[in-house]
């Protein structure tokens, strides 16, 4: 499967995941552009890949990466992490504020990009989520609340995408989709779904949750 004059943000995409995503992408050729914190960890990513300095949750960062950009078909944001612990009391407010990102990134993302995605002729946006959202336990209670508003967000944006749709003329072309893992993210399932979603039909995908592995 080729994709030639797509592009493609992963923003927060210097993590493991997001370098597997990055260079399944690539390999697609859909132009990437991926975002970090770091200039010295995005170095590693692909010589090929468009590598941009900039925060995932800051919606003034996003907001000027996306005037940036004269096309963009896809967003994901990848920001995220695994914080638990054994019990509803030891739930900590320093555990939820490094989870807190993730949301941001959701939040900061939809908001920057929701006009190029609505231009585009197939805009897409991914979130990965967990399966813990539908079991949670009381050790990962403040992981499963992030991750629960993150599709949350997710489904709003669908909502709003599908309105958008109606208004114009009742064509869905704008997707947003929740991918969950069960039990850790694989970066090889994550790239594969992320590729399919982006030749996927728009009523596949939107306000839908994919599991991983995609079959």
């Amino acid at each position: 499967m080729t994709m030639p004059h797509r592009t493609a943000v992963i923003a927060g995409a210097t993590s493991a995941a997001g370098r597997t995503v990055v260079e399944t992408l690539l390999s697609a050729g859909v132009r990437v552009v991926a975002t970090g914190r770091s200039a010295e960890r995005l170095a590693l990513l692909p010589d090929a890949a468009d590598k941009r300095v900039a925060d995932a949750t800051s919606l003034a960062d996003m907001t000027a990466l996306a005037h940036a950009l004269p096309r963009v078909d896809a967003v994901i944001p990848l920001v995220g992490g695994w914080y638990g612990t054994g019990t509803i009391e030891q739930q900590s407010d320093d555990g939820f504020a490094q989870l807190f990102p993730a949301l941001q990134a959701v939040r900061a993302t939809a908001r920057a990009f929701y006009p190029a995605l609505i231009a585009a002729p197939a805009g897409r946006f991914a979130v990965v989520s967990s399966t813990a959202v539908a079991r949670p336990t009381g050790g990962g209670a403040d992981y499963a609340a992030v991750k629960s508003a993150v599709e949350t967000w997710t489904q709003a944006l669908a909502h709003s995408f599908a309105r958008e749709a109606r208004a114009r003329d009742g064509e869905l072309l704008a997707a947003a989709t929740v991918f969950r893992a069960r039990g850790a993210l694989g970066a090889a399932d994550l790239a594969d779904a992320t590729l399919w979603m982006l030749d996927a039909p728009a009523s596949d995908l939107n306000d839908h949750i994919i599991e991983l592995p995609h079959a």
